[in-house]
Formats: C-alpha cells, structure tokens, sequence
C-alpha cells in the first residue's frame, strides 16, 4: 500500500461475511458502513458485528476505517461509544456540516486516529474551511451523490466543479492530504468509472471512493501519472540539476513547476 491510500472501498456493516473478503479486494483501505448502506432495524447488529471482527483483524487497523451515522441522527451518539470502546483509528463522519460536529468525533478517537469529514451538502461546503481546520482531520471527503440530492440537480461534473474546488482549497489551506472523490454508482461501465476518476484527479483529489471491487483498478489507473507526465517530470528535473536556470519546451522551470515534477515523480516511491 502506499502511504496514503487512493482507493477506498465501502463494504456493508451489517454483512461481515464480506469484511475479510473487502481486505483482500486490493483496495488500500476499506470502509466499513454503518449509515447508508445498513436498515435502522440492522444498526446494532452492524456495530456488534463490527466490533468482533475489528478485535480480530487490528493488525490491519491502518486500513480499516468506520464510517458510522451523523451527528444528527439517533445513532450518532450510540456511534461514538463503539469508536471510543473499539480503538478504530479511522472514522468517517458524513453529512458534516460544522466544526463543533467533527470535534464532537474527534473528541473519542485514540490520540493516532483520524477523522475524515464528509462533504455532502450545501451547508457542508459553506462550512468547508472551517470543519478542515478541526482537530484530527487526515483529509476531506466529497459526498457527491447527496450534495446533488441536496441542492435538487443531477450528479454530473458540470454540476459538481464548483463544490469540488472548495474542497480542494480548503484541503490545501488546512495542510490536509488531498481529498477523496465521491463514488460513481455505475459498477460496470468502464468508460464512466474512468472519465470520473480522470475528472476527480484533474480536479485535485487524491483519492476516490469506491463501490465495487471491480471499480478499484481502474480508479488506480486513473490517479496515476501518464507516461508522458512522468516523462516530463524526470526531464524538469534532470535539467534543474544542471543549471539554476533551465528551460523545457520553451518554458522557464521555475519553483512551481519543479513541485509539480516532484510531486509526480514521488507517486512512484
């Protein structure tokens, strides 16, 4: 894995019979849903279920994270017990949409563990910058599919541009690692899954959600340096050792250009 994920896979809380099964998909991270995904009837056989296995697998700690329900929801508080009694370092909280709320999170995770707010509405981009500047937050994430159900318009990236640039800059301004793109609900349309991931990495993510195991390659590839970047980098790079001024392709290689080069190159370390 490298040393922050890209590929974050969701697997069902209330279906363990699935947890090792997501640890071995390939994915960096798995994300085990106690909100979406599992019926109010079924929440406490999530938690209880979580919690059995989490004790088992805590050599894998660094990849497993919890997302649990949101502050406003009944089981918020229910929530929070088992993140403080399991020691789960990773927790995602969605529907974030103040500071207090993500303090309120961070306030029961173990002094290494880390909160990773959802953005996922209207009110939770106004208060982006803000909720990135809480304590423990390791980056943001982008509910996509409930911001655009929030604001009534359809989830396509014409749409979606503006929210993700707040994100992106308050991620950058905090010092936060690069943020996590929202999943693409297609499972088997490669064309959409890729033109997605390709949207959310020029967008300046660093990351994706993903729903599917199938879906993980194809978001790696997507996150990952072209040929011709790499290229380009190594060559900015070379020059910039031989000369305190060079030029490439007729261009100045100035500071931010060797960043840009640099940040490249290092996806390969």
């Amino acid at each position: 894995m490298k040393e922050y994920p890209i590929t974050y896979l969701f697997v069902p809380g209330n279906r363990p019979d699935r947890f090792d099964k997501a640890l071995d998909s390939g994915a960096d991270a798995i994300i085990v849903d106690l909100e979406d995904s599992v019926s109010l009837s079924d929440k406490s056989l999530a938690r209880d279920a979580f919690a059995n296995w989490f004790e088992r697998r805590r050599d894998h700690s660094e990849r497993i994270l919890l997302r649990i329900n949101d502050a406003q929801s009944f089981d918020f508080s229910t929530d929070r017990e088992l993140v403080h009694a399991s020691g789960v370092k990773g927790v995602m909280l969605p529907k974030a949409e103040s500071y207090d709320q993500v303090e309120s999170l961070v306030s029961v995770l173990p002094a290494d563990g880390f909160a990773v707010p959802i953005i996922e509405s209207a009110k939770g981009v106004l208060s982006c910058a803000r909720i990135a500047m809480s304590s423990l937050v390791q980056r943001l994430a982008f509910g996509n599919l409930d911001y655009a159900t929030d604001l009534h318009i359809s989830a396509d990236t014409s749409n979606l541009a503006y929210p993700c640039s707040v994100i992106t800059i308050a991620s950058r301004a905090a010092e936060l690692l690069m943020p996590i793109a929202g999943v693409t609900p297609e499972i088997h349309d490669d064309v959409i899954i890729s033109s997605d991931s390709s949207f959310a990495y020029r967008s300046g993510f660093g990351a994706k959600l993903c729903i599917h195991p199938r879906q993980i390659e194809l978001v790696r590839q997507a996150f990952a340096p072209s040929n011709q970047e790499l290229i380009w980098a190594q060559q900015v790079l070379a020059l910039s050792e031989t000369s305190a001024v060079a030029q490439l392709d007729g261009k100045m290689i100035d500071r931010p250009v060797l960043i840009r080069a640099q940040s490249i190159l290092q996806y390969y370390k």
